[in-house]
């Protein structure tokens, strides 16, 4: 009967299932409002009166809220899920009226998934633990048993082709050893197998020939040296020049970044350079560019010509000047005024070098073409200031713009720019005036890394002629070196600068600045080991001694007697009407004391030491004093009559 009673109070009430659907589905979205509602209802309530008072709360709810959910829920056409759901809860809420059955089996429920949740954390911290183990594993057996290839590999590696990521692998290995060799290195194998090896794979790799990177291993560890590597395989960033002749930096600034260029300073060394990140126009053929208002130069190019520091109204010379970068920068910082010789051996070489200098509004500048080894022959020695000499070289510090030089350079290649440059520094010297009030000064600078061509040739210019290093005013850049291998240099060269592209962020460049103490000329050392010296003079100094000279001998010629003349013309090398006497016979040479002759080659060497300034100024008066005294003879003698 109470189960007919049951099903009688279901059936008579349908719509109040669905309510009770309806309210069971809105608790789970808000559980505050139906907490409140079964709060206040007390225990002593009927299940009846309670879904009634209830059924009432939700249904001011719903005229309140602005959702319809709970509206749509609550028809018969309602998702099978959500029914589903729906008629679970009802079977909770029969349990829960029931008895305390389905309150222990939820309990049980939720301490499995938290045991289950434990377990998972649990597996992944040891999977993580495992996997970390393993790979300190992997690294301590890579590190124990690298080894180096065998030939019979090297053989069959070279049979096939290159397999650039073994090759990378193994540079890395190398450089591990080699930077910790005495714990990592393998028995049996010295430091130049590693070497060996380490050339051999940086030449495959990078595409260099063997003496080049030979080279570079001498000079870098090799931590260093593969960062100058892959410096080499990266572009340097663009620089631009602003022209002070015609602009200042701030405003070429603002106009250019109103054309979409994007730019900033370039550093605090520089008061004039700009660093261009990204164009949207060609920053070659902008109206600034063509009107002359900045010159595009990197920013290595722009370190010797402030080190030559040029002056306004000073002689300058320039003696590899094309395409005119350095000379315009000088000419801005002279302000157009006193004199620069740009001189360029190359004649295709003079049209850039011509049309920079209009476009950059230059007028200060004569343009010449000669061998910078003749310079002093037509400029004349001692008659310039300043010199800045920015030699030919063999470009292995400006890989990045020509990697040819990675395959092309040998080493007779850097010796014959090594003794070229040796003839060039020496004439620049040789054309500055020492005693100049504002100058003296020879600016040396290649863009290559090679010692021969830089502290080599600078230490060959001290031993040649007065001169001493001074340092450049650059507030950065690396110490020339003083001592490279088997070679030693002289400790001053500490102030010369190397600058590198994986250091500077730019080419690789060296820049030295010699002060002339004297214009003398410093010999090779004597056979007793005293070092002569030879005194040089003016262009005008030369040509009045020389003139002195002639008119002594004229008026000792007149004043001798035939006979005397006809000795002196002998000592000259003339007969006595004029002609030149062949040159003496063997049997006319020289004897020695045993009467053997004595013939050019077997004979030594005698090396002239010639007198020095004030010597010569002595030997002048005595003769003038000589003259007067023979011009005073015969006037007594004529009294005395």
């Amino acid at each position: 009967m109470a189960a007919n009673k049951n099903k009688g109070a279901k059936s008579k009430n349908p719509p109040l299932k669905k309510k009770q659907r309806n309210h069971l589905f809105t608790e789970k979205k808000r559980p505050t409002k139906k907490d409140e509602v079964f709060d206040d209802v007390s225990d002593g309530q009927s299940e009846e009166e309670q879904l009634e008072e209830a059924e009432d709360l939700l249904d001011g709810d719903e005229q309140v809220s602005d959702f319809d959910d709970a509206s749509d829920i609550s028809d018969d056409d309602d998702a099978p899920l959500a029914d589903d759901f729906l008629q679970g809860s009802d079977d909770e809420d029969e349990d829960r009226g029931s008895g305390s059955t389905s309150g222990s089996g939820s309990d049980s429920d939720g301490t499995d998934i938290e045991e289950k949740s434990r377990a998972i954390d649990e597996q992944r911290e040891r999977e993580e633990e495992d996997a970390q183990a393993e790979m300190q594993l992997n690294i301590k057996e890579e590190s124990d048993e690298f080894r180096l290839p065998t030939k019979e590999e090297l053989e069959a590696e070279q049979q096939r082709p290159p397999d650039l990521a073994n090759l990378q692998m193994r540079i890395k290995d190398i450089v591990r050893v080699l930077s910790n060799f005495k714990e990592l290195r393998q028995e049996g194998n010295t430091r130049k197998d590693y070497v060996d090896q380490l050339k051999m794979d940086l030449g495959s790799y990078y595409g260099y020939n063997e003496f080049l990177i030979g080279v570079l291993v001498d000079m870098f560890p090799v931590v260093e040296l593969m960062e100058l590597i892959e410096a080499f395989e990266k572009p340097r960033p663009t620089c631009i020049r602003a022209n002070t002749l015609r602009t200042r930096r701030r405003d070429l600034a603002d106009t250019l970044s109103k054309r979409g260029v994007e730019l900033d300073q370039l550093s605090k060394w520089s008061k004039v350079g700009l660093v261009v990140y990204n164009s949207h126009v060609p920053i070659g053929a902008t109206p600034e560019y063509l009107a002359g208002f900045y010159y595009i130069q990197g920013a290595s190019s722009f370190l010797p010509v402030m080190a030559l520091a040029p002056q306004e109204k000073e002689r300058v010379v320039d003696m590899a000047a094309a395409p005119g970068g350095k000379t315009t920068y000088v000419a801005a910082l002279m302000k157009n005024s006193g004199l620069i010789f740009a001189n360029e051996m190359k004649e295709t070489r003079l049209k850039s070098l011509t049309a920079n200098l209009h476009r950059m509004g230059v007028t200060n500048t004569i343009v010449c073409n000669y061998d910078g080894r003749e310079l002093p022959k037509v400029l004349g020695q001692n008659s310039v200031d300043r010199v800045l000499l920015d030699a030919p070289c063999s470009g292995t510090g400006v890989i990045t713009k020509d990697p040819s030089v990675k395959t092309s350079k040998s080493l007779d290649d850097i010796q014959k720019c090594a003794h070229l440059q040796k003839q060039l520094i020496l004439a620049a010297i040789d054309m500055v005036d020492a005693n100049s009030k504002t100058g003296g000064y020879i600016v040396y600078s290649t863009c290559s890394m090679m010692v021969p061509e830089n502290e080599a040739v600078i230490d060959y210019a001290l031993k040649k002629r007065d001169v001493k290093v001074v340092p450049c005013g650059l507030d950065f850049g690396c110490p020339g070196y003083i001592r490279f291998r088997e070679h030693r240099f002289h400790t001053s060269l500490e102030n010369t600068r190397r600058f590198y592209p994986h250091v500077h962020n730019m080419d690789g460049f060296f820049v030295a600045k010699l002060k002339k103490m004297s214009n003398t000329k410093k010999n090779l050392v004597s056979s007793d080991g005293s070092e002569t010296v030879e005194q040089t003079q003016r262009p005008e100094e030369i040509h009045s001694d020389e003139d002195n000279k002639k008119e002594i001998e004229q008026q000792k010629i007149k004043k001798q007697s035939p006979k005397g003349k006809k000795k002196s013309l002998k000592a000259k090398g003339l007969s006595g009407n004029g002609k030149v006497e062949s040159p003496p016979t063997l049997k006319n040479r020289d004897r020695s004391e045993n009467g053997k002759v004595e013939l050019a080659a077997t004979s030594k060497k005698r090396k002239r030491k010639f007198p020095s300034k004030e010597e010569i100024s002595k030997a002048r008066e005595e003769k003038r004093k000589a003259m007067r005294g023979q011009k005073k003879q015969p006037k007594e003698d004529k009294t005395g009559i």
